[in-house]
This record gives C-alpha cells, sequence and structure tokens, in this order.
C-alpha cells in the first residue's frame, strides 16, 4: 500500500505550535487556580483562624488578670519573686570575704617576729589587698614580706589538688618610726599585694593557706635578703 501525505510541513508545524500552546494554557490555568486556592485557604486562615485564636487567647488573658487583681499585695509578691529568682545570680558573683581571716591567720609570724595589722582594704575588682600594720623593726617587717611571699593557696579541682602564689607584686610603702598606745616604739607600714581571683571567689568551695618556707621563718633565708648572698670567688693559684 501506498501512504502518500497530503499535508505539507508547514501546515503539520502549525498544528503541533498549537497543541503546544492548548497544553500550556491548560497548564497555567490549573497552577493559576491552585495559586488561588491556595490564596483562599490563607486568607480563611488569618481572618477566621487567626481571629479565634486571638480571641481566645484574650479571653484567658481577661481571665488572668482578673484573678491577679484578687491577690492582696500583689506588687509585694511579685518584688519578693523577683529577688528570690536573683538569689542564685547572687550567690555566684558573691564574695567570701571572711577568708582574708584565715589569710591574716597564716602569714602573720609569730612572737618574737610579731606583726600587728591596724586596717586592711580589699578591692575586688582589682583583687587588691592594702593593710596597714606595725611590727618591732625592719628585719620583722622583711620577715613578713618574704612569709607572704611564699604562701601559697591550695584547692581542689577535678579531684586533685592544685596551689598557686596567694600573692604577687608585693610592695611596702609609708614605712615610719612612731609610738604605740603604750608608748612603745614601733616600725609603722603600709604592704599592698595582688591576690588570685579564686581566693574569695565562692565558685571554690574550699582553700587551704601553706607556707612553703614553713621552718625558716627565724633563720637568714627571710631574716635577711637573699640578694646579698653570692657564690664564693674561687681564690687564683699562686
Amino acid at each position: 500500500m501506498i501512504e502518500i501525505n497530503l499535508i505539507p510541513d508547514v501546515k503539520q508545524e502549525l498544528l503541533k505550535a498549537q497543541g503546544q500552546r492548548s497544553r500550556v494554557i491548560i497548564i497555567s490555568l490549573s497552577a493559576g487556580f491552585i495559586a488561588l486556592g491556595l490564596v483562599i485557604l490563607l486568607a480563611i486562615y488569618v481572618f477566621a483562624v487567626q481571629g479565634v485564636r486571638s480571641a481566645i487567647a484574650d479571653g484567658t488573658i481577661a481571665r488572668g488578670s482578673e484573678q491577679l487583681s484578687k491577690v492582696e499585695d500583689l506588687s509585694k509578691v511579685l518584688t519578693i519573686q523577683n529577688q528570690l529568682g536573683q538569689i542564685a545570680v547572687l550567690n555566684e558573683d558573691k564574695k567570701r570575704d571572711s577568708r582574708i581571716f584565715s589569710v591574716l591567720d597564716a602569714v602573720l609570724p609569730p612572737p618574737p617576729n610579731q606583726v600587728l595589722v591596724s586596717s586592711l582594704a580589699l578591692d575586688v575588682e582589682q583583687t587588691s589587698l592594702v593593710l596597714e600594720g606595725q611590727t618591732s623593726s625592719f628585719d620583722t617587717l622583711e620577715i613578713f614580706k618574704k612569709t607572704i611571699a611564699g604562701a601559697v593557696v591550695t584547692y581542689a579541682e577535678d579531684g586533685e589538688e592544685q596551689s598557686v602564689n596567694l600573692a604577687d607584686s608585693i610592695s611596702i610603702g609609708s614605712v615610719s618610726f612612731g609610738d604605740d598606745a603604750t608608748g612603745e616604739r614601733v616600725l609603722r607600714f603600709t604592704l599592698s599585694f595582688t591576690y588570685p581571683e579564686l581566693l574569695f571567689s565562692a565558685n571554690t568551695p574550699s582553700i587551704v593557706i601553706k607556707l612553703t618556707n614553713e621552718g625558716n621563718v627565724t633563720d637568714s633565708f627571710i631574716g635577711i635578703p637573699r640578694s646579698i648572698f653570692v657564690t664564693a670567688a674561687e681564690r687564683e693559684q699562686p
């Protein structure tokens, strides 16, 4: 059998283009209807569902406000609750200043090198301690200074004992002789140093002050400056 194509090629291309156009129109209309449906659903949610939820929330707020208005001394109750909520924060930030007495008990030399403290100033922002005191002589003052320099703070961390120097940047100022309340001549002084922040921190449960030069408080290690000791020079052989 012989088939003869009676439709020109141009006509075939036109029909093909018309078919594609029809499909595009159908797809576009379908997408438009879907988008319109989504817009309608969104409008229903915004204007209907949200309105109902807002009305319910307003009713809940109104009932809660009415209940609160019936509470006596409401402002005082809220103030107390707010203060109670701050207790945990204050406990974390507070300083255990009472440890200063443990520090003094550890570093103040016993008689005959006794040092008496008349006043002290603790600056937690600068982590510095300034104390004023009196002692009998420059030697006992030097003993006191070296005792502080040789002290360490020990504490527990992760089940292990750790240690850090008690004092850094130790300095002595305003040294002068005077008479105490009994008329005895004494050496008055001001001593300052910086301490590790953990010394008075509430996050450090417990500390112990130890002296690394314990046992040498009256010998030349403390009583005489170490800078005057040098290794003896060797004699030249004749």
